[in-house]
């Protein structure tokens, strides 16, 4: 449940801000009467990845053994890729997300078109939807247990949308850039026991040589396949079942978090190092380099002024007059600006 309910947190949160950003600059411009369109839009996104998830659950059980292992595992590489890919996508263009998706708001708004804020809508949802479906799917075929890390997805998810509404309402101020920072950390790891899970799919399926096909190296005595170093390459790297049971606490604990099995394979082993190694590497070098820019823009930022006096009928007036615009805190979100022509 902890690692799904992290997932569910980080990509439901993620969509959170971006739906909130396109309300927001919606309500900015005065052009509520497009919101319909944008939900509608939503709506078809989330349903798109409730099929992908039922289809991946309860579509496979007429496959062979081996096609269902092949089919898991491509999966879980796809899903891997995407992971990956969005952890220095966000990195990336954290600064100019908002900017990002005002523009194709402005573009759809001046076509015209009935679909083009449906299009938006579902696009800002579609990605991390898609998304957390095959990384969740991957996760419940490596747990084994399905009900358990569901729960934990839907929990993450809920209070997502919880935090999103108490950030757009300012009820809440939250470090964004800490969060998705330690989250995308914490989603390298994850990744990395997809992958090796993955990898043991494709080794059961006979994809890949393995443990479970005739590469596997043998102990000449007992014809068993063999552990640690006689095992190398193809064989076990470490087989502690006896010491830590398959389906008990400390497995699933450990499985969750960093991708432990209590059986693994060379090429699983080697896999997740190597993983863990390069991508936290660049991940890790990506957040020393934005310390100092951010730094930078701190420093250079002008001092605040003080305002002058304003009438107190006036505030209200203001007030009123205003919209409400959720202000988040980080480079990722800013509240939207004023709509075109305005002094």
């Amino acid at each position: 449940m902890l690692a799904t309910f992290l997932i569910g947190l980080r990509e439901g949160l993620e969509a959170a801000l971006v739906v909130g950003i396109l309300v927001a600059y919606l309500t900015r411009l005065g052009r509520r009467d497009v919101l319909p369109r944008m939900w509608a839009g939503i709506a078809l996104a989330v349903v798109l990845a409730v099929g992908i998830g039922a289809v991946l659950t309860f579509g496979a059980y007429s496959l062979t053994f081996q096609a269902q292992e092949l089919i898991g595992g491509s999966l879980s590489l796809v899903a891997v890729a995407m992971v990956t890919w969005m952890i220095f996508w966000m990195q990336k263009a954290a600064r100019s997300l908002k900017a990002t998706i005002e523009g194709g708001i402005d573009r759809a708004l001046a076509q015209g078109t009935l679909w083009g804020m449906v299009l938006i809508g579902f696009v800002s949802v579609a990605r991390e939807g898609i998304e957390t479906t095959l990384l969740l799917w991957s996760m419940v075929q490596s747990f084994g247990d399905a009900p358990s890390a569901l729960l934990g997805a839907l929990l993450g998810l809920l209070a997502a949308v919880v935090l999103g509404w108490l950030l757009a309402r300012g009820m809440l101020r939250l470090d964004l850039r800490r969060f998705f920072t330690w989250t995308g950390g914490f989603l390298v790891v994850v990744a990395a026991g997809v992958l090796a899970y993955a990898l043991h799919d494709l080794q059961e399926a006979g994809a890949l040589p393995g443990p479970f096909t005739d590469a596997a190296p043998r102990d000449p005595a007992t014809g068993a396949v063999a552990v640690g170093w006689s095992g190398f390459p193809f064989g076990w790297a470490f087989d502690v079942s006896q010491t830590i049971r398959p389906g008990d606490a400390p497995a699933a604990l450990l499985q969750a978090t960093v991708g432990f099995m209590p059986a693994m394979t060379w090429l699983q082993v080697i896999a997740w190092a190597l993983y863990v190694a390069i991508v936290g590497a660049f991940f890790l070098r990506n957040v020393r380099r934005g310390r100092p820019r951010r730094a930078a823009a701190d420093a250079a930022a002008p001092a605040p002024v003080a305002a002058s006096p304003v009438p107190a009928a006036a505030g209200r007036a203001a007030a009123s007059a205003s919209p409400s615009t959720p202000v988040l805190p980080g480079a990722m979100y800013t509240a939207p600006a004023s709509p075109p022509g305005a002094a």
